[in-house]
């Protein structure tokens, strides 16, 4: 048994589509989530900011007492988990990418025609599609990224054209050209556009690794015995820019779960705190 909280993280806002998956599946657990709003998106930025970014949030986390660290952004995943693990080796510390690529090599016919879309830095890595041909060599794997569709969910501008036009410029011609029948929505943002991809592309077979990454966190848990027994606690949202777009689209991503759990917002000030 270990009652510490969870320490979930992101670039901003898309790393809470992962939190009400964990809320379901476990809901004895805390959750601590931090989302850098102040210097989001991640997917555009180079490789050294991006690993001394989140150097600096999990540092942050761990000084939290948190009992775990889960990724919940495919940016950093694609390119810090190695460095977080050897800077933390006491932590178990879960990335959103594997558990998702091996769902989807287990779960994809053969010959499949599989597109994933993701940031530039994401896709720019092949962090998907590496993983997923080390478990299944058979399927066709093709990358997009998707740079445009970060600002607009973090802007909260979803439901409209503007959406819609975005989705059909960056993957009318990939799902054409491709013959795409499945699509891995490589950014935990994307979730939050999901109804927009299967409205437009009712073909598809959409695989939301949000979804997918709470098995491996619950199978973790129990493996190490750490599950939480406390029923009685607070969940902590931070952000680094505790802005009115961030509290909407936290009603939003919450919007179909029960309020039975007290959730506290704090607005974590890089210049004033020192995360280090």
């Amino acid at each position: 048994m270990d009652n510490r909280p969870i320490g979930f993280f992101d670039s901003g806002l898309g790393g809470l589509t992962c939190i009400p998956y964990l809320m379901r599946e476990l809901p004895r657990e805390k959750i601590i989530y931090f989302g850098d709003t102040a210097r989001t998106p991640y997917g555009s930025k180079a490789i050294g900011t991006i690993r001394n970014f989140s150097r600096e949030i999990a540092d942050f986390l761990v000084k939290s007492d948190v009992k775990m660290i889960v990724i919940a952004c495919n940016t950093v995943s694609a390119t810090c988990m190695e460095d977080l693990q050897k800077r933390f080796p006491d932590i178990p510390i879960i990335g959103i990418i594997e558990p998702a690529a091996k769902k989807a090599a287990e779960t994809c016919k053969t010959n499949s025609n599989l597109g994933i879309i993701g940031t530039k830095v994401t896709i720019g890595a092949h962090a998907y599609r590496d993983t997923i041909s080390k478990y299944n060599s058979f399927l066709n794997i093709f990358e997009h990224p998707c740079p445009a569709f970060v600002p607009l969910i973090e802007e909260g501008i979803i439901d409209n054209e503007i959406m819609d036009l975005t989705i059909r410029y960056y993957m009318d011609s990939f799902v054409r050209d491709n013959k795409l029948d499945t699509v891995i929505l490589g950014c935990t943002h994307y979730p939050l556009i999901k109804e927009n991809i299967t409205r437009l592309y009712p073909h598809l077979t959409v695989i939301n690794p949000s979804s997918i990454v709470v098995s491996r966190i619950h199978h973790v848990l129990e493996d190490n015995d750490m599950l939480a027994e406390d029923s009685e606690f607070t969940n902590v949202f931070y952000a680094s820019d505790l802005s009115e777009n961030f509290l909407n689209m936290i009603d939003h991503i919450f919007a179909d779960e029960e309020e039975d759990k007290k959730v506290k917002f704090l607005n974590f000030d890089f210049e004033k705190d020192n995360m280090k």
